[in-house]
């Protein structure tokens, strides 16, 4: 269709594709971005340091921007030019102090030392402010999920590995977008035991099998849990996975699972959500069906 200017000239219409670049042209410096598998390749589940919440010192060019992870206080390089989630913005001093802080880790001053502590409370108060909603749920969920792999299986990867035998193993990692527990195995086939193990460890969840259609010896399985509403179906929620993926360790490694429960036992459980305060609407909720059916009369024969 063309368009009529008011002097009568006629001028056509650009391409589709020229209205949509596909390319952010802001300056992205000092935002606090989310970001994930979309922004950079990783292993599945990501670094267990990292929480996927990062400041961004120099996004001058969004397809290049100079990052520090708010988890780990690691500086990496992302695209944020197609999926960009800026939840808040940081002061330029916060910004100038950070600097400072990360001159001061690569020169081994003691100043450094400080910088991990600072950035991660950066993250909880960002995440205090903004609070939980569908935009910041996999934040919620990683750092939650972060705390159950460290208490259970830490090492490089968020995720939980268990040997289930016979040189078998899987490794369970949390997608956050969709709050499913992922189990990869290398075997091609079925595996029925880690199938069983799975029903009786998470036996309220959709668990299901999940095979490539396109013949690829590709199989996984998946456990599906509710998409949390607010932080205390979320902690609800990791508590039903940490439950569950203890079970399976005490099933496949009852060995490994007394030493980690001994630990737990010594030092506690981490739960980081914990320490944040976010507010919640005052208002009770009643299920309509459970008190339709309690408040129905019962007949007497």
């Amino acid at each position: 269709m063309n368009a009529t200017t008011a002097s009568g000239e006629v001028r056509s219409r650009p391409e589709a594709m020229a209205d949509v670049p596909g390319a952010c042209e802001l300056t992205l410096t000092r935002a606090v971005v989310q970001y994930g598998d979309v922004h950079e390749v990783d292993m599945p589940g990501g670094r267990i340091q990292d929480i996927g919440l990062a400041l961004v010192l120099d996004g001058r060019y969004a397809a290049s921007a100079e990052v520090l992870d708010l988890g780990s206080a690691t500086v990496k390089m992302l695209d944020l030019s197609t999926e960009l989630v800026a939840l808040d913005w940081a002061y330029e001093p916060t910004v100038e102090h950070v600097q400072a802080l990360l001159r001061a880790r690569a020169a081994e001053q003691e100043d450094g030392r400080e910088l991990a502590p600072y950035c991660l409370q950066l993250a909880l108060r960002v995440l205090e402010r903004v609070g939980f909603s569908a935009l910041t749920r996999p934040t919620f969920l990683r750092i939650g999920f972060r705390d159950i792999c460290r208490d259970l299986d830490l090492h490089e990867g968020t995720s939980v590995r268990i040997r289930l035998g016979d040189r078998r193993l899987t490794r369970a990692h949390l997608d956050y977008d969709t709050n499913v527990l992922i189990f990869r195995t290398p075997s091609p086939v079925p595996d029925p035991e880690l199938e069983a193990g799975l029903l009786a460890a998470f036996p309220r969840c959709e668990v299901s099998r999940v095979t490539r259609t396109d013949g690829a010896p590709d199989v996984s399985y998946h456990v599906r849990l509710p998409l949390p509403v607010d932080l205390l179906e979320a902690r609800r929620a990791l508590a039903t996975i940490r439950r569950g993926l203890a079970d399976l360790l005490a099933r496949f490694e009852p060995d490994r699972f007394r030493t980690v429960e001994e630990t737990l036992g010594t030092f506690g459980a981490r739960e980081t959500l914990a320490r944040l305060q976010v507010r919640t609407p005052a208002q009770r909720v009643v299920p309509l069906r459970a008190h339709l059916e309690s408040s129905v009369p019962a007949t007497v024969h």
